[in-house]
């Protein structure tokens, strides 16, 4: 992704208490009445991920419901308002969606790095430990692991339908969204908006990334970012986040597209200050389109970056809602679950 130099304003939420208890102490909106909120717990990699369920209160007790998967950008986490109000919209459309905060973000347990030599475990093969926890890891090959776990999970839920999965992703995680639609056969419908697909890598970015990987590799630098790796430029404020370059280079969503299958939606910000467009989700159209997977893709003119999760939200969710219908739920006209 190029990020620009330009201003803007940056969401409130960057500027928050980011830690797993300010994030599990903040409270729920109350919900419509016609909606159910869960939440649940997805193991993935041996953690415990914090996730909700959200789904519409009539549905039938054996009703079996098309489901969507949601995959967060830079940052976001399930009990963000902008991300609430889109899983109640889903769920009122007859949907089960399924908000989670990743591995390290937000309410979920943190992945750990051993600062000493590991005892030898006793005989259930525990060990106590000096660890440290590493959290706000922008870490693609994890979260693509935590995402599949997602979508394992809510496949298992017993009013979903495993063949009608669909997965909504935004900013970055518009191009995680768009790899696993690409790469995981349970996905049937995707939505990626103002998605960060990896545009404008070049021989520098490679170059880095894999000197990177040595030093790291040989204990020269951090292992995994911590004091390192904070975001500059205009995504400075998220300053509790960590990039690691070493562990996204092998993540090409522009590979990944040239067999997917999933149809795919892109949403691009016509005012987008964070990225060029035509080398993201404009890129990725392209190559979709040229194999003949359904697709659209859609330029709103006058939106930002983050002008998504505000004053475009509801009429871009209408498109984005009506591309899943058609390809989740073109069956089901008479269900009374569909508004």
């Amino acid at each position: 992704m190029i990020l620009l130099a330009l201003s803007f304003t940056m969401p409130a939420a960057a500027q928050e208490d980011m830690s797993r208890s300010a994030w599990k102490a903040k409270a729920y909106p109350a919900l419509p009445n016609d909606v159910t909120r869960r939440q649940v717990v997805i193991w993935s990699d041996g953690i415990r991920m914090a996730g909700d369920i959200y789904a519409p209160k009539n549905a039938a007790a054996n009703a079996k419901l098309p489901a969507i998967v949601f995959v967060h950008g830079t940052g976001g986490v399930k009990k963000m308002p902008w991300s609430i109000k889109l899983a109640v919209e889903c769920a009122r459309r007859g949907y089960v969606f399924l908000n989670f905060d990743y591995r390290g973000w937000g309410e979920s347990d943190s992945r750990l790095m051993t600062l000493e030599d590991i005892p030898e475990p006793d005989k259930e093969g525990n060990v106590t430990v000096n660890a440290r926890a590493i959290r706000w890891q922008m870490d693609f090959g994890d979260q693509i692991t935590d995402i599949r776990n997602a979508i394992g999970f809510i496949a298992g839920e017993p009013n979903v339908d495993f063949e009608r999965i669909g997965i909504f992703g935004t900013s970055y995680g518009g191009g995680l969204a768009t790899w696993i639609a690409a790469k995981d056969p349970r996905v049937k419908c995707a939505v990626a908006q103002v998605p960060g697909m990896g545009g404008g890598r070049g021989h520098g970015y490679y170059q880095h990334a894999y000197t990177l990987m040595a030093h790291q590799a040989r204990g020269d630098v951090e292992p995994v970012p911590f004091k390192t790796g904070a975001p500059g430029g205009t995504m400075a404020s998220y300053k509790h986040m960590r990039y690691n370059p070493s562990k996204n280079v092998v993540y090409d969503v522009f590979q990944a597209v040239e067999k997917i299958n999933a149809p795919l939606m892109i949403i691009d910000a016509g005012k987008e200050e964070l990225m060029d467009i035509t080398q993201n989700g404009g890129r990725v159209a392209k190559i979709v389109k040229k194999i003949g997977t359904p697709m659209e893709y859609h330029v709103i003119a006058d939106m930002t970056h983050y002008g998504i999760y505000s004053k475009h939200q509801v009429s871009v969710l209408k498109m984005e809602l009506d591309w899943f219908d058609k390809h989740l739920r073109a069956a089901d006209s008479e269900d009374p679950n569909r508004k």
